[in-house]
């Protein structure tokens, strides 16, 4: 009896050809997560900039001195015992 019949040889080259497409998926399917992974990393840090930006322009804008009417570019103008002539 010969094993080495044409239907066994089919089976074989199946067989190899379905674990050869397996780890032809499988080290796809690694570079898409790797590629995802890095995308979500990207996407984060992003993120995290626009946060820390939009922090500092809300601080920014609760420290700014309210102006009054008594201050003429950052000095207080002190009103006049006297008024001036014109003349």
């Amino acid at each position: 009896m010969n094993v080495f019949t044409k239907r066994n040889a089919l089976v074989g080259f199946v067989t190899l050809k379905a674990l050869e497409q397996r780890l032809r998926r499988k080290r796809r399917s690694r570079a898409r997560r790797l590629v995802a992974v890095g995308l979500g990393v990207a996407s984060i840090g992003a993120l995290a900039g626009l946060a820390v930006l939009l922090l500092r322009r809300h601080q920014g804008a609760e420290e700014k001195p309210v102006e009054t009417d008594d201050e003429i570019v950052g000095e207080v103008v002190t009103p006049a015992a006297e008024p001036i002539p014109a003349t």
